[in-house]
């Protein structure tokens, strides 16, 4: 290790509120002194594995890390071969095209007993509507009631749930709405859990690629699949989505947002979380639906995600005893999963990532729409 770059790291964290081997909760504990040459030539990928490692901690993991995005510290870190093999990729490939069930595999597939004992009762991997709901369980009622809602779902109607996950908004439209649909997923775990769940509910999830839809539904609805969508494929997601709809019908989007325009994951997060993953911005939405949809309601509730976030992880550590004697996930697995959870956290703590709710019409829809919150 250079001395020189254990200095110039620590005169950065100090910069950004953070001690080296501090006694404040979000200071950094570094346990092995390669890591700062380590982290200088690997970049976020080698900081994130480095702690999967073992090699640093910190009580606070996701105050340290929001502490190191609020201040930018990440920019100064030099380009590494991941991140530019990364960007390569991502440009000359498509790999959500050709194997578009690569995430289901490598992140949805684990074991439904880590989902179980993360999420709620109803299993909704995705940001709950915290503005009156207390716990968990409430703000992902909240929020699959609000899409119901702003849908203007009536009894009776077909809804299409697009990454529909282990089946919930259909299970609740269809509880509580009386609402009918079909759901699709690329997760053979979470199809098989829906359809053994929904008893004699007029619902049905299917284990299937969304490029292969067809029919017609009252309303379609997204809930947290389009950040696996891929930056080229999002005018074909449009244009099959229109397809699908019908004329009268709602299209409501619910994704991760980003600030700026990118076109390919954090090396890390794509190495270990969500392989090919993509995080869309507002310019990338508005060119993908052009002269297809009008956008009515566009809905942004990002800092609830990092509370659900926490929450997630407060499950998954308090539950953590209970899994790993399963002897599926192992110590290194935990470091991971904690350092997924909270690193996100963190994003959508600093604004880095925000949260989107949007409401479309096909353009030749002639009512209009009031807004619903």
């Amino acid at each position: 290790m250079s001395s020189n770059t254990k200095r110039v790291f620590t005169e950065a964290f100090k910069k950004a509120g953070i001690e080296v081997n501090g006694d404040r909760p979000w200071d950094i504990q570094v346990h092995n002194d390669a890591f700062y040459d380590r982290v200088l030539s690997g970049g976020n990928l080698a900081f994130g594995e480095s702690y999967m490692d073992g090699w640093w901690d910190a009580k606070e993991l996701d105050q340290l890390l929001y502490k190191i995005l609020k201040n930018k510290l990440q920019d100064h870190i030099v380009i590494n071969p991941e991140l530019v093999w990364s960007y390569v990729r991502a440009k000359l490939f498509n790999p959500q095209k050709w194997n578009p069930f690569r995430v289901a595999e490598h992140h949805y597939d684990i074991g439904n007993d880590l989902y179980r004992a993360m999420l709620d009762k109803r299993l909704v991997y995705s940001c709950g509507y915290w503005k009156d709901a207390r716990t968990l369980d409430e703000a992902q009622e909240a929020k699959l009631d609000l899409i119901c809602r702003k849908i203007g779902l009536q009894k009776g109607q077909n809804v299409l749930d697009v990454g529909s996950g282990w089946g919930s908004f259909l299970q609740f439209a269809a509880e509580k709405y009386g609402a009918s649909g079909v759901g699709v997923t690329v997760s053979k775990e979470q199809a098989a859990y829906a359809n053994a769940k929904k008893g004699t509910l007029p619902i049905e999830t299917k284990l299937q690629d969304y490029r292969t839809l067809t029919g017609r539904f009252d309303h379609v609805i997204s809930i947290g699949m389009f950040e696996h969508v891929g930056y080229k494929n999002y005018r074909v997601y449009m244009e099959k989505i229109h397809s699908l709809l019908d004329d009268n019908g709602f299209f409501l989007l619910h994704t991760i947002g980003g600030n700026i325009t990118v076109h390919q994951n954090d090396p890390w997060n794509g190495k270990y979380i969500f392989p090919d993953g993509v995080i869309p911005s507002i310019r990338q939405i508005g060119a993908a639906t052009e002269d297809l949809f009008s956008m009515e309601d566009w809905h942004n509730f990002g800092p609830y995600y990092d509370k659900t976030l926490m929450a997630w992880f407060h499950n998954f550590d308090s539950h953590w005893d209970s899994l790993k004697g399963t002897g599926e996930y192992d110590e290194r697995f935990y470091r991971m999963w904690k350092y997924y959870l909270l690193s996100c956290a963190a994003s959508f703590r600093v604004r880095y990532l925000q949260l989107w709710q949007i409401v479309f019409t096909k353009i030749s829809a002639k009512d209009g729409y009031t807004s619903v919150r």
